[in-house]
């Protein structure tokens, strides 16, 4: 459980020193502040980080309508809607080292109302983005004291879509709190599923990880008793007993966990969330219409 990924050991993570343009790509970030998790795991694949670095550059750092403080301010509603507090508490410091307010950080009813318009928009990026319309657009691009020119909204669209993703990828490698994160501060709370305690020796560690054992447990019940079932009846082929551990597992993943919901456990992402309740559903059912799309060149 040590190093920066909870599922991948920390003898395959490469290290400062390692082959020449991983070391050239390590020196960078090191110029830039520090090697953080995200790209210390990136590091298996380095031509991936080296785009992913320039890209990462190029939005956050590089010239671009909207200010250094507004653009960590993006970030962390987009990590917010995953309930990515490792992202969530990266750009609430690097919010502040631009120089943003830190009042703003109280929550988003503390920022403007030129970011908080961004809310809905960024709601269906996360979640359901086969429901956004022209209307949206039209809205924030309104003219009016808080509205958006569209060079500042392609970048701050960019920015959503951008940090939706990387909350997947931070969630789907396991990446951990930097050990230097203080976990009682809400600016570095580890993310959901991983350890309670950067030092924490228990691989799984955390409640999260216990949620985790008893939803497979519960799962795995449930296929036995299909088994079991397939014994009782005759004529029930592979075939349909594929489909029905299919649709179990189906049903067992559109319940949400508990922690997504609980107020207590994540106070310092919800901050961040105007109708937390609002979370993916799927784009199609069978025996339902499909939903009208928005297309644009």
């Amino acid at each position: 459980a040590r190093g920066p990924s909870t599922f991948i050991p920390l003898g395959e993570i490469p290290q400062e020193g390692g082959e020449s343009s991983l070391h050239q790509l390590l020196g960078a970030f090191v110029s830039a502040g520090r090697v953080d998790h995200v790209a210390m795991v990136m590091g298996l694949h380095p031509q991936y980080l080296s785009s992913f670095w320039k890209t990462q550059y190029l939005l956050l750092r590089m010239d671009g309508p909207l200010p250094y403080h507004k653009r960590h301010y993006i970030a962390i509603m987009a990590a917010a809607r995953h309930r990515c507090s490792y992202l969530v508490g990266v750009h609430m410091g690097e919010f502040l080292q631009v120089g943003g307010n830190p009042v703003w950080l109280q929550g988003l009813h503390c920022a403007p109302q030129k970011l908080r318009n961004l809310n809905e928009i960024n709601k269906l990026l996360a979640h359901r983005p086969w429901l956004i319309t022209k209307e949206h657009i039209e809205a924030l691009l309104k003219p009016g004291e808080d509205s958006w020119s569209l060079a500042e909204l392609v970048q701050a669209l960019v920015l959503l879509t951008h940090y939706h993703s990387l909350a997947s990828f931070v969630f789907g490698c396991g990446i951990k709190p930097e050990e230097e994160q203080d976990v009682e501060n809400s600016c570095w709370a580890p993310s959901p599923h991983s350890d309670s305690s950067p030092a924490s020796d228990d691989t799984m560690g955390g409640s999260g990880g216990t949620d985790a054992m008893q939803e497979l447990e519960v799962l795995m019940e449930r296929m036995k008793l299909l088994q079991e079932n397939q014994l009782e009846e005759e004529g029930v082929t592979q075939e349909e007993l594929a489909t029905r551990f299919e649709l179990e597992k189906t049903e067992s993943l559109l319940v949400p966990s508990s922690d997504i919901l609980d107020p207590s456990l994540q106070s310092n992402i919800r901050c961040f969330l105007e109708d937390p309740e609002f979370g993916y559903k799927d784009f199609t059912r069978r025996g339902e219409q499909a939903p009208p799309t928005f297309r644009a060149q």
